[in-house]
């Protein structure tokens, strides 16, 4: 009889492992029929969980679920392609980031999911292919957002419309595993949970919370480098100029000199909206005004806005001197490092845990070994005998005196057992504790 979470663990595992198959089979261009005769051949390990299945709900039941695996599998399968070479690699992500760059990020939240989507394509260019590794952490600062809001926007908007997917979930030092693919073009048809009450009055758009215009159009024109190199700073922090004056500057910088009806649609921001981000941007002189277009100011990639010469005195209130003086006249000025700050400690924090976990703390017994009563009589850390504790962290014997060869102390007092077998996992521990205690109980 084993507990309950022990057995989802081992079913999630099984299914895991089922799924891999499945997807293995997919590739090699098999069949559902092949993949059920695998699955189902008592000699074949990694059919495991689909015969269990079987034994205990039924022939039927586990051919349903093998039916379920290699429907998903087959999806997921025919969704990605084969990269022959790093070259064919890069291809893949540049015409993935022209289809970043022309789909419409319309509403806050696709603003910021277009944020969160060009940090994962830096992670990719740099691990050489759509397949790469991030933390949420790790991406949260680059995108230049908050871990909470990235969470909203993983599973509102790139999750849903087939942008990005989590093959792995992140485990001790190593980041979740993330596969970077083409979104959907129907993105209507996902539907998103929502956490509060809505009335009959809401956007058809779910997920980006507004509602599509005649002005903006079904494609769009940015230029995403410049987004991704200037989204992680301060200036452009929540309060700051925010995610519409970052996609306006991406507009302007894709294409120059554009009317305020052309920026609607290059930049799938409202007209509202985009006023207001070209006025904060003309506030810094990082943008000109020469009668019905816009353009950028030379230097104002780099944050540094001059004033024109036609400029009327009242047009630019005070010229940007550079990123930092627009984030500190924002108020939106250390943001970043204190992101940073708190996801070191939090990282820190975690090392410790897993360093902790590394040594297989657990409450000291009492067990039986070579016909000899070996007593740990340590409830609680600090009831170990001081007496017990040798200079190198060995375990000294109460009666010889002489250090107990396989027995160690750990950082936070409590006993360890070092032994060859050390590498056990979570159920072989629990049950060689069992045995001991229940060796302890009835020798006493």
């Amino acid at each position: 009889m084993s507990l309950r979470g022990n057995r989802q663990g081992a079913a999630e595992h099984g299914h895991r492992i089922t799924a891999a198959i499945a997807c293995h089979v997919a590739r090699a261009r098999g069949t559902v029929e092949q993949l059920t005769q695998l699955l189902l051949h008592p000699d074949h390990e990694g059919g495991r969980h689909a015969r269990s299945i079987a034994l205990r709900s039924g022939q039927s039941r586990a051919l349903a679920y093998i039916g379920r695996v290699w429907a998903s599998a087959s999806a997921a399968v025919s969704r990605t392609r084969v990269l022959e070479s790093r070259h064919h690699a890069y291809e893949v992500l540049a015409a993935l980031r022209d289809r970043i760059e022309t789909t419409p990020w319309r509403g806050e939240r696709g603003r910021t999911a277009l944020r969160v989507l060009r940090a994962h394509l830096n992670f990719a260019q740099i691990a050489g292919g759509p397949l790469h590794h991030a933390s949420e952490r790790q991406t949260a600062e680059e995108a230049g957002i908050s871990r909470t809001t990235l969470r909203v926007v993983y599973e509102t908007v790139l999750k849903p419309w087939g942008w990005l997917r989590r093959l792995r979930v992140g485990h001790g030092r190593e980041g979740s595993t993330w596969y970077l693919a083409e979104g959907s073009a129907d993105r209507h048809s996902t539907p998103v949970a929502q956490s509060r009450f809505r009335t009959t009055q809401y956007p058809p758009d779910l997920a980006l919370e507004e509602w599509p215009t005649s002005e903006t159009g079904t494609t769009a024109d940015l230029d995403s480098t410049v987004i991704g190199r200037l989204m992680g700073h301060d200036a452009f922090a929540h309060r700051g100029l925010g995610s519409a004056a970052l996609v306006v500057i991406g507009a302007l910088h894709a294409r120059p000199a554009q009317t305020v009806a052309e920026l609607v649609g290059s930049s799938s921001v409202s007209r509202a909206t985009l006023y207001r981000a070209l006025r904060r941007l003309a506030d810094h002189g990082l943008v000109h005004h020469s009668g019905e277009t816009w353009t950028l100011a030379p230097h104002a990639l780099e944050g540094f806005g001059d004033r024109p010469l036609e400029a009327a005195a009242e047009e630019i209130s005070e010229p940007a001197r550079g990123w930092d003086a627009v984030a500190a006249r924002h108020g939106t000025a250390g943001v970043a490092s204190r992101r940073k700050a708190v996801h070191a400690a939090e990282r820190t924090a975690y090392q410790r845990a897993l360093e902790r976990l590394s040594e297989h703390r657990s409450k000291a017994v009492v067990i039986v070994r070579d016909g000899r009563q070996i007593v740990i009589p340590a409830p609680r850390p600090d009831e170990v005998p001081t007496a017990w504790h040798a200079p190198d962290g060995c375990v000294l014997d109460p009666v010889t005196g002489r250090a107990v060869p396989d027995w160690r102390i750990a950082t936070d007092g409590r006993l360890i057992l070092i032994t060859p077998a050390d590498q056990r996992s979570y159920d072989e521990l629990a049950a060689a504790h069992a045995e001991a205690r229940s060796e302890w109980e009835s020798a006493a």
